[in-house]
């Protein structure tokens, strides 16, 4: 009976898998075959129990993976553009309006529907297509009626936009958007309410700020509330072309958590309102807190969000600053300039001699003019510097509103080309009226201004400098020349230094020229 020779049996470990007969086996190790049997009999039983496992563990990663894909996917249907009839299955004409290749494929997901109710399960599934072959739309604007604030907008609201306007507190945030607010309602352009939506004040407070300002409410909607699911209510009940919210960071939703100002919550709230604009014809606009830095608190992800991006600041006095950090539909150049008034916000319509001190015959040393462009628009600003000894081994430049590393290179310069040692100087510089610039063509009047003040020399009252400043000493053009020529002239500067031969202006083509022009 036997078929193969066994050195062991079943019970035995070292058992070789050959064709022989269990009496063989047992009578080679000394097994009984009793033994043997009961034993083959338990392997059995065991490969068969781990067959059943596996098979349960490959049911269940297969549910599991239809279940994800399923999600994923969504149910695929097929709606006519014309008149929203759908079904499973593609037609070249639809079967409810008749109109040929109006099917469009969809996804039926249920999953697309938010925690709060809001949202839709059809998903429009989309395709790439040519860019050449995509029919461009101009902007459509809406006037604020604020003129300084459309400049800074690059001409007006851009409908389908979200805005972020950052300053400092007591600024006059709320007071510009509450004038932005009024003006936007009664403008008879504008078919639609206006919404103002207030996390930090009550309705009263907002009514008392108006009276004060003497500003017309009618055709404001206001609403006091923090929570985002009562804003989204009302702006789907009431659809209005204008919405403020004031501010941001005290908007809320439980879906994010119940803390007021958190990423998680800015991040959220933010994508929740624009997402709402950018499907109407409606303009939003959103206030945000600052950090002591002056940059706009909370994540850098919110600034991304937005279209536009508005810094409101101010100088020492009742001036404000409006201007464009990032802008989608216009200039960043523009600048808006307000004066706070006890009737609000007054904008400034010519700027252009806002920023000059008002002297006699003469002027003191360290004082030099230059005509500056901001956007479309060119004024005079007085840059004053001021140099002492260093009260340490080394010398510091003081400086807000001109960055302090252009300060010190200018200062570098003049020290290589002209002979004059500021490494041993405090220098302290500051522009009249407490306005920023970045312009490079003021390199030219902010070297006059530290010559003038290291010698104590003065300039004449009646002049202008402008010009970039290379590192060679050279005096580089800039543009729009003849307009700043211009604009220094109506001012009463009669003489103009500047890097070209223009008519009314002298030509300066390096620092020594410039010195020997001016100075000698």
């Amino acid at each position: 009976m036997s078929v193969g020779v066994a050195t062991n049996c079943f019970l035995c470990c070292r058992a070789q898998r050959d064709k022989c007969s269990m009496q063989h086996k047992a009578a080679v190790c000394g097994h009984t075959e009793a033994e043997v049997y009961l034993f083959s009999i338990c392997i059995h039983v065991r490969s068969y129990f781990f067959t059943l496992v596996c098979i349960q563990i490959d049911f269940r990663r297969h549910a599991y993976y239809t279940l994800c894909m399923a999600k994923k996917n969504g149910s695929i249907m097929y709606k006519c553009s014309n008149c929203g009839y759908s079904q499973p299955k593609w037609l070249g004409r639809c079967p409810e309006c008749g109109e040929w290749n109006s099917l469009e494929e969809i996804i039926i997901d249920r999953n697309n529907i938010t925690p709060n109710g809001r949202g839709s399960e059809e998903v429009q599934k989309q395709k790439p297509v040519e860019l050449a072959s995509v029919k461009a739309m101009e902007a459509v604007r809406l006037s604020t009626g604020i003129e300084e604030f459309d400049r800074v907008l690059g001409g007006g609201a851009t409908k389908r936009s979200a805005i972020l306007l950052g300053g400092e507190p007591g600024i006059g945030k709320s007071t510009l958007l509450l004038q932005t607010a009024a003006s936007a309602a009664q403008n008879p352009a504008h078919k639609g309410k206006v919404l103002y939506v207030s996390g930090e004040e009550s309705a009263a407070q907002i009514k008392d700020r108006a009276d004060r300002l003497c500003v017309d409410s009618s055709g404001i909607q206001v609403l006091c509330t923090s929570r985002l699911e009562d804003t989204l209510d009302a702006l789907d009940a009431l659809n209005p072309i204008f919405v403020v919210i004031d501010s941001i960071q005290t908007i809320y939703s439980a879906e994010a958590g119940l803390i007021p100002g958190t990423v998680n919550q800015l991040k959220y709230c933010a994508n929740e309102l624009v997402s709402w604009v950018k499907e109407r014809d409606s303009v939003l606009i959103m206030t945000a807190h600052v950090t002591k830095e002056g940059t706009i608190a909370g994540p850098k992800s919110l600034e991304h969000m937005v279209d536009t991006v508005i810094s409101f600041e101010r100088n020492t006095d009742d001036i404000r600053f409006l201007h464009a950090q990032k802008n989608r539909f216009g200039s960043v150049d523009e600048l808006g300039i307000f004066t706070m008034t006890e009737k609000g916000l007054v904008p400034v319509v010519d700027p252009t001699s806002l920023f000059l001190t008002k002297r006699g015959a003469s002027q003191p040393a360290g004082v030099a003019c230059t005509p500056v462009f901001e956007g479309t628009r060119v004024f005079l600003v007085e840059i004053q510097a001021l140099t002492v000894p260093a009260k340490a081994s080394v010398s510091r430049v003081y400086s807000e509103k001109i960055d302090s590393g252009r300060v010190a290179r200018v200062a570098a310069v003049i020290e290589k080309r002209c002979g004059l040692k500021f490494s041993d100087q405090d220098i302290y510089v500051n522009v009249g009226g407490g306005v920023r610039l970045s312009e490079s063509s003021i390199d030219a009047a902010l070297a006059c201004a530290l010559y003038s003040a290291r010698t104590d020399i003065a300039l004449k009252p009646d002049t202008a400098v402008f010009g970039e400043l290379t590192l060679a000493g050279e005096i580089r053009p800039v543009r729009k020349e003849k307009q700043r020529i211009k604009a220094a002239q109506n001012l009463g500067f009669t003489n103009v230094v500047g890097p070209d031969k223009e008519e009314g202006a002298v030509k300066a083509e390096s620092i020594r020229e410039l010195v020997k022009i001016l100075f000698k």
